[in-house]
């Protein structure tokens, strides 16, 4: 078998040929299937849970249930339903109908659903401009004149004018204006343009969107109402997930508690975060710095997708200065004073409901009163700075000197620490000694319960990805052999370095680096392709102190990362920090950090622990989420506008896109989207479907492209995908390759046993009736096979992946893919995970294999085994190679689909040899004699392969 790691599959590898991935059309009265794939011993249980008063039915009911966890809810603020003023009603009482509910065939302000289709694919999928919008009607119109019919809008101004009279998410867009009100200088001449100059802050009602969110019944069953506590049912720890699981939000709940009119209630946490922006054109770049807002009730998997859960709150205004003003005092506290009034200003309709609570209609169509509060606010280290109204290079969360941010043990910073700092020290001390800027009251000082030290969340993508691995220890490695080494042989290593990052297999979602990792606009997706692969391609080359270092990083990283974090889980990254602080001395003592590590964004690690305690799983809180949502938010309504003052055309397109996406919402709750547009007009007629011309292409990801495996332009390799939620399934592709005799596949991948291999796997599947002749393997026990085999390019693994890239209901897919030619290029052959004892855990359970489909979907593979019974000391990946037999032949057989558990990635153990110069990542999983499990590759991989 294949090398069998602790807590993984097998790996298998696809041999070389046609694809190998076929099933075969057995007699069901002959042959079934013996090889379904069994989950994991903790893949099942119940949910034992204290239901809060009021809510619904449990949500946590699913295909694949979570491990068993006792749940309790806060005793007081727990969401207790009640009436449209506000009085409590029976728990059971059923939800009272939404204003919205207009029946199944109101469309307003739509006349119908194709007028709403097209719509939104023309503005929101498409984004098509006014102009093309016009051309395609006019065209329209032209085909429909002979018969006296018109197309479903005049114009782009029709079209604009119909979504803008959608009455649903309608927040209209407001403003404030500031302007430098202190002591100007003497001279006129003198007064910089800064000083002079206003700024506009364009927002929205918080208090409407925040309305908005909970209303949404797109949310019903990913909405907590109370904060909560989850405990392990097997080992007792405490599970962190979803954000009221934290005991911020208890510790809250307690606060608010203490006002008897607030009993009941359901506590509402406004989440923030901000992130400048820049969108570049020919003639120079363009600015934004927007604001955005959800709530903590929403689960991190809501957030992580958006689905309208991420909200866009404003805009805040960017004071500009010539370059010799950027440093003056005044300007600074300008650009400070400017930065916290305008949040104050913009957020003040919260204040009431944070301590008097008002009547909400929530997700499940009941009404809770509400009370807000002041949340996490996401936001990368220059703004936590400027947030927490500290000093550059200061700690935003502890009292820690910014020349010695390791050393020693600190108090945290709190809003009272810091109020009575300022009232007994000068500002210059304050500056000096404790890192502060005096003169600035932060925004959170003007909501109750608030405190910024405390509310700024942990940023993987910024302190850990971008600062911790890609501007710290990837940079001093490259340091430190540029120090050790002449230039030429530093030179050579730092090429060869490369090669290996760009000699990695291809895998599924994997971004490729051709020329390794010498170029220079790195984004966060390139750092985090290149934390996937760096480990292997450095060793050798540089102290194993240092890919220990590296390797403590990525176990602090990967763990930080996961959707649950139990207290075992921050006792395993309490370790690997540890481990990481020991290892990094040597980049101290090898002369690359003579002075140690004062970096804010390395000593933030030492905090995660608390903010995982106090907000759960960080991957709800990363700025990942505000980046990704200035996609959608800034960069394409800005595309879409003339360039020319830009901001008010975002502004209406972000209103735009927010009415269609709230009509989407409610003509979906009311069973108005289901089927295709087509099949619901037909239906309105009386008619079928036709299949042919008209049949709505579904985005499934399968079909031709497995054949023209040069399509640049076929579905991703690796997505999202929505539930329902199992432990995972692999299924062939949709369409077939070819149907071909075993024999003639034999001659073509060079395996003359191929036919034989079939017959033993058909033979394993064969009911067993008795126990006579179970055990017989001579050739005449095995089944004839007469029939054509249908192969297959690829199949599709389906699994439970929550801590990567992900659907509401937590599944990923991937496609397995074993091709002769890749994208116009060499063949594909992927290596997976196989099942091959589900007693044991991790890779102990799994062995790696690679590829060369009642009927019986099964794959020809050939083995990897494990070179040794744990994984490798410094790199921490298990080390596997090809299973030869005697005569020194590859290990091959046919195993059933349902073995396979996912995709698994396997990268070179280099050591210190160099790799030639003529190799491509084609040809690797057929050069080097070893191999590593690659756990780091997605943080799944991570998850089972330990």
């Amino acid at each position: 078998m294949v090398f069998n790691p602790p807590d993984l599959e097998d790996v298998i590898e696809d041999g070389h040929g046609s694809h190998h991935d076929f099933e075969y059309d057995a007699p069901h009265d002959t042959f079934e299937d013996r090889h379904s794939a069994e989950p994991p011993a903790d893949s099942t249980g119940g949910l034992d849970v204290d239901q809060p008063p009021g809510s619904s039915a449990s949500s946590d009911s699913q295909a694949w249930s979570r491990p068993q966890v006792t749940r309790s809810y806060h005793p007081i603020i727990n969401g207790r339903i009640c009436d449209g003023q506000g009085n409590p009603i029976p728990p059971d009482a059923p939800p009272p109908p939404r204003p919205s509910d207009r029946g199944s065939d109101d469309w307003t302000p739509y006349n119908d659903r194709v007028e709403f289709e097209v719509a939104d694919f023309l503005y929101r999928r498409n984004q098509m401009s006014a102009g093309d919008i016009d051309f395609v009607f006019n065209l329209w119109a032209a085909s429909l004149a002979a018969h006296g019919d018109t197309p479903p809008f005049t114009n782009h101004t029709d079209m604009y004018d119909t979504i803008d009279s959608t009455p649903l998410g309608d927040v209209p867009w407001q403003s404030f204006s500031s302007q430098y009100n202190g002591i100007l200088p003497d001279d006129p001449d003198d007064i910089p343009s800064w000083m002079k100059s206003e700024y506009d802050v364009w927002f929205r009602d918080p208090r409407l969107l925040v309305n908005n969110i909970i209303s949404n019944p797109d949310f019903k069953d990913e909405f907590d109402y109370a904060p909560l506590q989850e405990y392990s049912v097997s080992d007792g720890a405490h599970q962190f997930q979803d954000f009221m699981s934290g005991d911020w939000c208890w510790k809250q709940a307690d606060l608010i508690a203490q006002d008897p009119d607030t009993i009941g209630s359901m506590f509402v946490p406004i989440i923030l975060g901000s992130d400048k922006t820049t969108v570049s054109v020919a003639t120079g770049h363009n600015q934004y710095w927007p604001v955005y807002m959800s709530i903590g009730n929403i689960r991190n998997n809501v957030r992580r997708a958006h689905r309208n859960g991420v909200v866009l709150l404003g805009f805040l205004a960017i004071p500009k200065a010539d370059n010799e003003d950027t440093k003056d005092a005044h300007f600074r506290k300008f650009r400070r004073q400017l930065l916290h009034s305008s949040l104050a200003k913009m957020l003040e309709t919260l204040k009431p409901g944070m301590t008097k609570p008002e009547v909400v209609h929530c997700p499940d169509g009941h009404f809770r009163r509400a009370v807000y509060g002041l949340g996490p606010y996401i936001a990368d280290y220059p703004e936590q700075a400027l947030l927490a109204c500290i000093v550059q290079n200061w700690c935003p969360k502890c009292t820690a000197p910014a020349d010695s941010l390791d050393e020693g043990t600190y108090g945290r910073r709190s809003r009272n620490h810091t109020e009575v700092l300022v009232e007994e020290f000068e500002l210059g001390v304050l500056w000096d000694e404790y890192g502060l800027v005096g003169d600035i009251v932060p925004f959170t000082n003007y909501f109750p319960r608030a405190d910024i030290h405390e509310l700024l969340s942990p940023d993987i993508l910024h302190q850990l990805i971008k600062g911790a691995f890609k501007d710290h220890l990837v940079s001093w490695v490259h340091d430190y052999i540029e120090a050790q080494y002449t230039e030429a042989n530093a030179n050579k290593i730092l090429d060869d370095i490369d090669r290996r990052i760009a000699l990695a297999p291809a895998f599924a979602g994997l971004r490729r680096f051709p020329e390794g990792r010498g170029f220079k606009q790195w984004t966060g997706d390139d750092s985090k392709a290149l934390m996937k692969v760096y480990i292997p391609a450095i060793e050798g080359h540089v102290p194993k102190e240092m890919v220990q270092a590296l390797r403590a990083l990525l176990d602090f990283i990967y763990i930080a990362r996961r959707n649950i974090i139990s207290s075992n889980s921050l006792d395993a990254m309490d370790d690997a920090l540890k481990r990481f602080h020991r290892y990094r001395e040597i980049f101290r003592t090898s002369g690359v950090r003579p002075r140690g590590f004062n970096l804010p964004r390395q000593h933030s690690l030492i905090h995660y622990h608390k903010l995982i305690r106090a907000f759960s799983a960080p991957n709800g809180l990363c700025s990942s989420i505000t980046e990704s949502k200035h996609i959608k938010a800034v960069k394409e309504p800005w595309r879409q506008s003339s360039r020319f003052e830009a901001l008010s055309q975002m502004l209406l397109t972000n209103q735009r896109l927010d009415k269609l996406a709230a009509s989407r919402v409610d003509f979906v709750d009311r069973g108005m989207l289901q089927g295709t547009c087509l099949s619901y007009i037909l239906n309105k007629l009386d008619q079928d479907e036709p299949f042919g011309r008209y049949h709505h292409a579904t985005n499934d990801g399968e079909g031709s492209a497995d054949e023209g495996e040069g399509n640049t332009n076929a579905e991703p390799d690796a997505d999202a995908v929505d539930g329902p939620t199992v432990l995972a399934h692999v299924d062939l592709a949709k369409t077939a390759a070819r149907r071909i005799y075993p024999e003639l596949i034999a001659d073509q991948i060079g395996q003359p046993n191929f036919t034989t291999l079939i017959q033993h796997f058909l033979r394993d599947q064969c009911r067993a009736d008795s126990d006579s002749s179970s055990s017989d393997s001579s050739r005449s026990a095995l089944p004839e096979i007469y029939e054509m085999i249908t192969l297959y390019t690829s199949a599709v693994a389906t699994f439970f992946a929550p801590s990567d890239l992900s659907g509401i209901g937590g599944m990923r897919y991937e496609r397995i893919r074993a091709v002769d030619t890749w994208r116009n290029g060499p063949g594909r052959y992927d290596c997976v995970f196989v099942s091959t004892d589900s007693s044991a855990d991790g890779m102990r359970g799994l062995d790696i294999a690679r590829h060369d489909g009642i009927t019986y979907p099964c794959a020809l593979v050939q083995w990897f085994k494990r070179v040794a019974d744990s994984p490798d000391e410094i790199t921490g990946m298990w080390v596997v190679e090809p299973e030869l037999l005697e005569d020194g032949a590859r290990c091959v057989s046919v195993i059933h689909l349902d073995s396979i558990f996912r995709a698994a990635h396997l990268i070179p153990v280099f050591g210190g040899d160099f790799v030639p110069t003529n190799l491509t990542y084609s040809q690797t999983l057929d050069t080097f004699c070893t191999y590593y499990v690659n756990n780091f590759i997605d943080h799944h991989a991570y998850e089972i392969a330990f």
